[in-house]
């Protein structure tokens, strides 16, 4: 059942979306929001999509339009892409407009290897006005490609194995915590990479994460927690461990791949700072 917060912020931003002049062909919540998830701390977040592209300025005016208040902008401002937040009622917006001839583009790009999150936002996005756009999309991500799910297993496990035993031991010095740190944050988005890509479920955002893996027929056991308990450990040995064990467990869940598979040495070296984990037998 959605959240209390859900729909209260669901006909915020309906309101908005309703507001909108006609040259918007399609607004898309996404978010916490449209997955019905929403709490206290959650803002709206949109898809806006035109005709033709529009000027920073012109979105900022039609922001300031819909009444929002502390209007900004944030991310890279060129490109067709146009990013707006505000306030709206005390909450928290963020608008991202894209003209139609973009958002196709990146349809197009996510299923060739790209932005995964695209994808996720759109799979999981609610139309609060559409010309059926949207519904197209999400039957283009119905399914996920077996091929790029290879190539994103390969990908990601591409820096594990093959390095000196003793050079993991170099992340456990107390002086080396943002390096230890960095090594234990680009391992687990390696792990749930490959994860994803295992279940073919386009990848989220790391936030819930342990409500977002749970449905995953395919996982490590305890994933989201042996994530939390790497992360929050206070002893490094053990938290280098305890990531380099969860690393090993992912990739025996995959199939046999140029860097999925242990050389033909068949010697199994542990982890190593670059990157990471032993390949399997």
């Amino acid at each position: 059942m959605p959240t209390s917060a859900t729909a209260r912020l669901r006909t915020l931003a309906q309101g908005l979306a309703d507001a909108l002049p006609e040259n918007v062909v399609e607004v898309v919540l996404t978010g916490s929001v449209s997955r019905g998830v929403a709490d206290e701390l959650s803002d709206v977040e949109m898809l806006v999509v035109t005709v033709e592209p529009l000027s920073l300025e012109a979105c900022f005016e039609l922001a300031g339009g819909l009444g929002l208040t502390g209007l900004d902008t944030w991310g890279p401002r060129t490109g067709p892409a146009r990013r707006v937040s505000g306030y709206g009622d005390g909450t928290p917006i963020e608008l991202i407009w894209w003209p139609r001839e973009h958002a196709e583009a990146r349809i197009e790009a996510t299923l060739a290897g790209g932005d995964q999150s695209t994808a996720d936002a759109l799979v999981h996005g609610v139309a609060l006005r559409t010309r059926g756009l949207l519904a197209r999309w999400q039957d283009r991500l119905r399914d996920y490609p077996p091929a790029l799910a290879a190539a994103r297993i390969e990908d990601a496990a591409l820096p594990w194995g093959g390095f000196a035993p003793a050079g993991i031991l170099t992340l456990t010095r107390p002086q080396d915590s943002l390096a230890r740190t960095e090594w234990l944050v680009d391992a687990a988005r390696r792990v749930l990479t490959i994860v994803y890509a295992l279940n073919r479920v386009w990848q989220p955002t790391t936030k819930r994460l342990a409500a977002r893996v749970e449905s995953l027929p395919t996982k490590p056991d305890r994933l989201a927690d042996r994530i939390a308990e790497a992360l929050d450990d206070p002893d490094p040995h053990r938290a280098v461990l305890t990531m380099a064990k969860l690393q090993l467990d992912t990739i025996e869940l995959a199939p046999p791949g140029p860097n999925s598979t242990e050389p033909a040495s068949g010697s199994q070296p542990p982890p190593h700072p670059r990157g990471q984990t032993p390949r399997r037998n």
